[in-house]
C-alpha cells in the first residue's frame, strides 16, 4: 500500500525495463518532497540533541563505542531517593545484589536501606577492548539550557546513579543564544568533569575523577545489545558518498 500511495500521488512513477519487469523511479516530485521533509526534520532537531549525536560521535571517534537513550537500572540509598521524583525507585528483588556493577550475582539480598532506580544518561560509552576490565565506562550528561542545568545540580541521586553505572561522569554545557557557556565548571560538583563548546568544537574545562570498574553486569550487556552503537565505525565511508 506504501507503493500504492506513492505512485497516487505522484511521487514515484512505473519504470518497465525488459517489457516484463516494473521497478520504481523516484520523480521531480519525490525529489523534491523528500528534500522538504528532509528540511523540515533538519529543522526540528534540537540543540540537545544535536549536542548529544556530537558527544557520541566524538567519542566513537577516540576509540569508544558510544550509545545513546540507554536506561540502566542502579541501586542507591534509599535517603538518597528521597525528594528525586525523576529518579524512579524500584524495590529491588531479595535475590539481586546491592552493587551488580562490579559484583557477581550471589545469594546475598539486597540491603533493606537500598533501592533500585532508573537512569538514563545521554551517552554512555566503553572502551574498544577485549578485557573487560579495561572498558573504562563513561557516562556524558548534555545540558543546553541553563535552567535545566541548575534543576540538575539539585540532584544528587542522578549525580550518584550515573557513577554507579561509570568510572567517570561528564557534564556537557552548551551555550547561549548569544553564544555564552550556560555554567560555569567550578558550579558542577567535583565528582563530575565539565567540557564545554567553544568555537564550535569541545574542549575540557575540567577533568572527570576516574575508578577503575572490573566488569559490567549482564543486565547492561543486554541493554547495549539492544541499543546498538549511536555511531559504527563503518559509517566514516558512508560520509563520502
Amino acid at each position: 500500500m506504501v507503493e500504492v500511495e506513492l505512485l497516487a500521488a505522484g511521487l514515484v512513477e512505473r519504470h518497465s525495463v525488459d517489457g516484463r519487469h516494473d521497478t520504481l523511479r523516484v520523480t521531480d516530485a519525490g525529489v523534491a518532497r523528500l528534500a522538504q521533509v528532509f528540511t523540515s526534520h533538519k529543522a526540528a532537531r534540537s540543540p540537545h540533541e544535536a549536542l548529544v549525536q556530537r558527544v557520541a560521535t566524538a567519542m566513537a571517534r577516540s576509540g569508544r563505542l558510544a550509545w545513546r537513550g540507554l536506561a540502566l537500572r542502579v541501586a542507591l540509598p534509599r535517603a538518597l531517593l528521597v525528594g528525586e521524583p525523576d529518579a524512579a525507585p524500584v524495590v529491588a528483588e531479595p535475590s539481586v545484589r546491592l552493587h551488580p556493577l562490579w559484583d557477581d550475582l550471589g545469594d546475598g539480598p539486597v540491603a533493606a536501606d537500598h533501592a533500585w532506580c532508573m537512569a538514563c544518561p545521554d551517552v554512555f560509552s566503553i572502551r574498544h577492548s577485549s578485557v573487560e576490565a579495561y572498558l573504562q565506562p563513561v557516562v556524558h550528561e548534555i545540558k543546553v539550557n541553563r535552567a535545566d542545568l541548575l534543576g540538575d545540580l539539585k540532584k544528587p541521586a542522578k549525580r550518584a546513579a550515573y557513577l554507579g553505572m561509570a568510572g567517570a561522569c561528564w557534564y556537557v554545557l552548551g551555550q547561549d543564544a548569544r553564544g555564552r557557556p550556560i555554567g560555569a565548571p567550578d558550579e558542577v560538583p567535583p565528582e563530575c568533569g565539565v567540557m564545554l563548546v567553544e568555537q564550535d568544537e569541545l574542549k575540557v574545562a575540567r577533568e572527570a575523577p576516574r575508578r577503575a570498574m572490573e566488569r559490567l553486569p549482564f543486565h547492561v550487556w543486554m541493554a547495549l545489545a539492544k541499543a546498538g552503537p549511536a555511531w559504527r565505525e563503518d559509517e566514516v565511508a558512508q560520509l563520502s558518498l
